[in-house]
């Protein structure tokens, strides 16, 4: 029988215009494609942009136009940056199309049913950029007064508001057990220590859904409340296979055999990912690999820092070949 192989990049949040870093990751992802299909394997290589959020809808509104005409702009930008880049994705996914509100409210569902999500008050530190919530230990306090988060230098501020919460503590164990049978689950190693260090610090239920912004996809049964971005994101690998269509043609290609994804990301997709599958009684991801950052004088590059360059501008110089042989040939994969 013919082997199958689904590979995922990091579905890639449309605030702004795509840069190295995401070209990088696409490069990475296009070369293993590549390289199942000589080897003869059936591939299906997602990629595609995350367009929900109170980012993407401040962007929107910053740039004077609709959430939904901002997001088509930005989405044609990274489609053109695949295109451009050679990447051989077999599907370019949109977090805003029909077929992945569906699949997003249906694991929502899911989620109730298994008694997994109930209805609080959210009260904490919440960053706007990273789309995540910290706690104060994950917190620095910089000379100038401002609170940021450690990891990623980003500014939180102090929310309060009703929301919908999953019921993350529940898996902690579950999750310990899976890095220590699964060990190839999270690469690099060090990522995977990472990982089960916060795990074993102890899980607190999770925030999933927000009032303070309407730019996102509705709770099934209750309208105020829209989906928290990376529940809603992280969907869209499931999203792509035709879920929850069980005959639907791709069906047959869960569980992902790789999501490559950026390692500020990956408590997103070696913790909530697996956790949320667990509850729904959904086959898991075989393997998270991390990679490093693209650095700018040692900070990350970021379209909110206003640090990146595009990728395209270095083919214009250099041509195609010579930016993806740097990209794989100049950095172990990883690191950053």
């Amino acid at each position: 029988m013919t082997e199958r192989f689904y590979i995922t990049t990091p579905i890639y949040y449309v605030n702004g215009a795509p840069h190295l870093g995401h070209a990088y990751s696409s490069v990475a992802a296009d070369v293993l494609a590549r390289f199942k299909r000589l080897d003869g394997a059936e591939v299906l290589f997602l990629t595609g942009t995350d367009e929900h959020g109170q980012k993407v809808e401040a962007a929107a509104r910053a740039a004077g136009v609709d959430p939904q005409a901002f997001t088509d702009g930005v989405a044609a930008d990274f489609a053109d940056m695949a295109r451009r880049m050679n990447i051989s994705n077999d599907d370019f996914i949109r977090t805003t199309e029909p077929r992945h509100k569906r699949a997003a409210q249906h694991l929502w569902r899911l989620l109730e049913q298994a008694g997994m999500i109930y209805l609080g008050a959210y009260e904490g530190y919440y960053s706007v950029r990273d789309e995540a919530f910290y706690d104060e230990a994950e917190l620095t306090r910089r000379a100038d007064g401002t609170l940021v988060a450690t990891a990623s230098g980003a500014p939180v501020e102090w929310v309060i508001e009703p929301s919908y919460f999953f019921k993350l503590s529940a898996f902690q164990d579950k999750l310990l057990a899976l890095y220590e049978a699964e060990q190839n689950f999270i690469q690099p190693a060090s990522r995977r220590n990472e990982v089960t260090s916060f795990v074993r610090s102890g899980l607190r239920d999770l925030s999933i859904s927000r009032t303070s912004f309407r730019w996102g996809i509705p709770v099934p049964g209750d309208e105020a409340h829209v989906m928290y971005v990376w529940l809603d994101a992280l969907v869209n690998y499931l999203t792509a296979t035709g879920y929850p269509d069980a005959d639907a043609p791709r069906a047959k290609f869960w569980p992902a055999d790789v999501h490559l994804v950026g390692k500020e990301i990956i408590r997103f997709h070696a913790v909530y990912w697996p956790a949320f599958l667990m509850a729904a009684g959904l086959p898991l991801p075989k393997r998270v690999f991390s990679n490093g950052w693209w650095t700018v004088e040692g900070e990350k590059m970021s379209k909110s820092l206003g640090n990146s360059v595009d990728a395209r501008a270095l083919i214009d110089e250099f041509g195609l070949d010579a930016v993806r042989y740097y990209f794989l040939r100049e950095v172990p994969f990883g690191n950053d």
